[in-house]
């Protein structure tokens, strides 16, 4: 019989299924924040409130101790506690809760999931407000970011989870032909069988939009999940468990399919966890040095990494030339450079950027490019919220350490913010290189941080763009050009490093905005990611094909 959710959420899988395949926009979850209610950003607010200076409950097996270290990028204390939990009692619970979600099957697996994501919907506000004050995202981006964009990606995970595992028949009848015999004939029935526990390890920048695919892929596909949040950034994956294991219950499944495990920066745990022989998946999103150690010593699970790279981007010419200024700006300033897609290295030749009418020398544009920056931080209020707050301390002591990578073209400076005094708000740092600086451009600075390079050509700045790309991995390659044989190298340089390409964007879509549903986020072809943020292939290695037979 099926289950109940199945039927519910049926629609919604059809249609989201449609959606994969076409590749165009959609998103069943409302990305407008009137959509949720008049006073939706107010109620959210309060609830996030109630969370300050409390303990946080989850109903988890084997807890040792409460803990919990996250303090507010904006300035506020939150003083939250949450339940720490033994490795070992949570990875057993979850062993036990298996069967019964492995005999359910995919389409109750898939209908409990879309549940989950129904009610993760409902408190969108909630979350952007937790979101807001421990990543330090302006409201605006928390809201989309870990609301109905991270619930739409992990929709998008559970329709290509499904989809694979629904081109796998549940039975067939096998008939060979034989001469002077009544021929051979066998019963096969097939069973999609989990790989095993899961472990998704949530970044401090984007934990729900990068932690709600592996989560949501490995779930679907039968695995129990362990979540561990960044130390600083637990309050949004804490709401997300808290809500799974809640759906989980009311469904008639083991709630410890999904668990917490908390720890604090002077006592990581993710490396003991991480190389446990029942931890048979690993999801990961951060720094390269922990990612890079994850794919060397995980070596009994699969793993799937986003890391670190430099997108590049290649000035060579433009048909506009103030919408080219006024985007780039736009993109070098949200949400501080926190971004792994933000731009960092922006390749100029000394010939000056060509336009319709006239030829840019390369001194006008990095004034130009200045002054734009300077033109999009002028309106305080819009700044505050597109800029956000700078989650770590680490990050402001980079933008320190950086002024001495080269000339500075524009300072980055502290901004007041009226509402939180203590918000740790910067405006980007601009500085110039010379292309033979490699040193300085050619390394992932996170945070507000980039460098137009000087280049002999826009030849020249494509090779060392390729070369660095490749080198050190990148998510994301933009060039403005007007020129078709300019087009043609990009693109190949493109498939070679294997990076998304955007071609002169001018009007509202940002190099760094990526967008469920359509966008692959990632190739898993460079050093930047291992894996695709979402194909085929981040689902089907979650679980295998088992057979039986007997004679029909």
């Amino acid at each position: 019989m099926p289950h109940p959710l199945f039927e519910k959420h049926k629609p919604l899988l059809a249609q989201a299924m449609v959606a994969i395949k076409k590749r165009g926009y959609w998103n069943p979850y409302p990305e407008s924040i009137k959509a949720y209610g008049e006073n939706a950003l107010e109620e959210g607010r309060v609830a996030f409130e109630a969370y300050r200076d409390a303990q946080f409950y989850l109903d988890q097996p084997g807890v040792i101790e409460r803990g919990g270290a996250e303090d507010s990028p904006y300035g506020l204390s939150l003083n939250i506690s949450y339940p720490k939990c033994h490795p070992d009692t949570l990875i057993n619970a979850a062993k036990s809760a298996m069967t019964a979600w492995i005999k359910a099957g995919p389409d109750a697996r898939a209908g409990v999931c879309l549940e989950m994501l129904d009610r993760l919907n409902a408190h969108s506000m909630e979350m952007a407000h937790a979101v807001m004050h421990t990543t330090g995202q302006g409201l605006s981006m928390a809201f989309l970011s870990a609301g109905p964009q991270a619930q739409g990606r992990g929709l998008e995970a559970v329709a290509y989870a499904y989809r694979e595992m629904k081109q796998v028949p549940e039975t067939a009848l096998w008939e060979k032909p034989q001469v002077n015999h009544p021929g051979l004939r066998l019963a096969k029935t097939y069973s999609i069988v989990p790989r095993g526990i899961a472990l998704v390890i949530g970044c401090s920048t984007f934990p729900a939009w990068n932690g709600y695919p592996g989560l949501f892929a490995s779930l679907v596909t039968g695995n129990p999940v362990i979540v561990k949040p960044h130390p600083s950034v637990i309050l949004p994956l804490a709401l997300s468990v808290a809500v799974v294991r809640q759906t989980l219950k009311e469904a008639g499944f083991d709630a410890n399919l999904v668990s917490l495990l908390v720890d604090d920066p002077d006592t990581p745990i993710a490396r003991e966890v991480a190389t446990r022989s029942e931890v048979r998946s690993i999801d990961y999103t951060g720094g390269p040095v922990f990612g890079e150690w994850l794919e060397e010593h995980a070596r009994q699970a699969v793993v799937f990494t986003e890391k670190a790279g430099v997108n590049c981007v290649i000035i060579d010419s433009t048909d506009d030339y103030q919408g080219m200024l006024k985007n780039l700006a736009h993109s070098l300033s949200l949400y501080s450079g926190q971004m792994c897609t933000t731009p960092q290295a922006i390749f100029v030749s000394r010939d000056g950027v060509k336009t319709p009418d006239q030829t840019i020398p390369i001194g006008q544009f990095e004034l130009d490019l200045s002054r734009a920056l300077n033109v999009s931080l002028a309106d305080t209020q819009r700044v505050l919220d597109l800029l956000g707050a700078i989650q770590s301390p680490a990050t402001m002591a980079r933008i320190e350490a950086s002024r001495e990578l080269g000339e500075v073209l524009l300072e980055s400076t502290a901004l007041h913010h009226p509402q939180y005094p203590d918000a740790r708000v910067q405006t980007p740092l601009l500085l110039k290189v010379d292309v033979a600086d490699t040193p300085a451009y050619a390394e992932e600075r996170f945070g507000p941080i980039s460098f137009v390079v000087e280049t002999a050509t826009t030849l020249e700045s494509l090779s060392v763009a390729e070369r660095v790309m490749r080198e050190q991995g990148a998510l994301t390659f933009m060039v403005h050009s007007t020129s078709r044989p300019i087009w043609q190298l990009s693109e190949e340089i493109s498939l070679r490093v294997g990076v998304a390409l955007s071609f002169n964007l001018t009007d509202g879509i940002y190099v760094n905005q990526s967008t469920g549903f359509s966008d692959y986020h990632g190739t898993g072809a460079n050093p930047a990611a291992n894996a695709c943020l979402i194909d085929s292939a981040f689902v089907a290695s979650r679980f295998f094909v088992v057979q039986s037979r007997h004679p029909a």
